[in-house]
C-alpha cells in the first residue's frame, strides 16, 4: 500500500470546553458533521469571503486538529489567539508535524479518512504518526490529487486569491451553508445561492507535455485561468467555466501556453461548463 511522509506540514491542536462552539463560529467547515475517523478540509476566510488561511481538521480525542503547511503556520495561530478571546480554548502546535498519506483500500489503523478524495470515490488516509518504509513520492501524491481535482495552496491558487467555491469546497464537505454565521459566510452564501460561482477547478489534459506551472490557459489570446500541478500531460488549473464553455461549444482551441489542451470538471462534482449544460437542457 503506497504510502508517503509529508515534511511541510504542521498541527495546531484546539482543545477546551469552548473549542468546538470557538470554530463552528469561525470557520468554513461544519464542526457538527465531522465525524471521529475522518479529516475534511476547512478555511478561515476574509469577510470578503476569500480564503485567508486553510487547513484540514480532524478530532484528536476531545480535542480538534488543524493541519495546514509550514508557512500559514505563524500567521494562523496568531489569529486564532486573537479569536479566542476570553474563551476557554487552549492552543497548542506541533512543528514539523508526522504527517503520512496512505493510499489503498486498506484501512491503517488509526488513520483518517480524507474526505476530499472519498467524494471522489478513492481511498485515502492521513496518519498523524511517524511511519516507516514510506516508498511513495510527492510525485505519485500529486498525480492522485490531478485525477481527483484536489487543488491545494501554493500549488494551485493563492491564499486570499480564491473564493472556496474555487476549489470545489462547496462539493468536498469543507464548506457549510446551514450551520449559522462565520467569518465570510455572507458572501459565500450569495454566491451559492445566486449560482455565480464561475471559476472552479478542472483537469488539464494536453496533447503534449504541459508548460510549467503558473503558464496562462487561453483562448484566442484571452486568459482563463492558470495551471497549477503539473505532472506530464496532465494538471490541475482553476479557470473560467463560462469561458471554457463557450470555447468548448465554438471548438475553439484552449492553450496552455502553446500546448493545445482538453478542460474537464472533475467527474463526482457533478458540474458541467455552462454552454454543456445549456445545450442539455434545450
Amino acid at each position: 500500500m503506497p504510502k508517503l511522509c509529508l515534511d511541510d506540514r504542521a498541527i495546531i491542536s484546539v482543545s477546551g470546553k469552548d473549542a468546538d462552539a470557538l470554530l463552528q463560529g469561525l470557520i468554513t467547515t461544519d464542526i457538527g458533521a465531522l465525524a471521529g475517523d475522518e479529516v475534511r478540509p476547512g478555511a478561515l476566510l476574509t469577510p470578503q469571503g476569500k480564503i485567508l488561511f486553510d487547513f484540514l481538521i480532524s478530532r484528536d480525542g476531545e480535542a480538534l486538529r488543524l493541519e495546514t503547511s509550514l508557512d500559514q503556520l505563524e500567521a494562523l495561530l496568531k489569529r486564532l489567539t486573537m479569536y479566542k478571546l476570553r474563551s476557554a480554548v487552549e492552543l497548542s502546535l506541533l512543528t514539523p508535524a508526522p504527517v503520512a498519506v496512505i493510499f489503498g483500500e486498506e484501512r491503517p489503523e488509526g488513520s483518517y479518512r480524507d474526505h476530499r478524495f472519498e467524494k471522489a470515490q478513492m481511498s485515502v488516509f492521513r496518519l498523524y504518526r511517524p511511519i516507516a518504509g514510506a516508498e511513495a513520492s510527492v510525485a505519485d501524491y500529486d498525480r492522485l490529487r490531478i485525477a481527483a481535482g484536489i487543488a491545494v495552496v501554493n500549488r494551485d491558487y493563492a491564499l486570499q486569491d480564491a473564493f472556496p467555491h474555487d476549489v470545489l469546497m462547496d462539493l468536498n464537505g469543507g464548506l457549510s451553508f446551514r450551520k449559522g454565521c462565520y467569518v465570510g459566510q455572507e458572501v459565500v452564501s450569495r454566491m451559492q445561492h445566486r449560482g455565480t460561482a464561475r471559476r472552479r477547478v478542472v483537469i488539464v489534459s494536453g496533447e503534449a507535455s504541459l508548460p510549467s506551472s503558473g503558464t496562462s490557459l487561453s483562448i484566442n489570446g484571452r486568459p482563463i485561468g492558470t495551471l497549477g500541478t503539473v505532472q506530464d500531460k496532465a494538471g490541475l488549473a482553476i479557470v473560467r467555466i463560462d469561458k471554457a464553455g463557450e470555447a468548448i461549444a465554438k471548438g475553439d482551441p484552449i492553450l496552455a501556453g502553446e500546448v493545445p489542451v482538453t478542460l474537464t470538471l472533475p467527474g463526482w462534482t457533478g458540474l458541467a461548463f455552462p454552454a454543456e449544460a445549456d445545450e442539455a437542457s434545450a
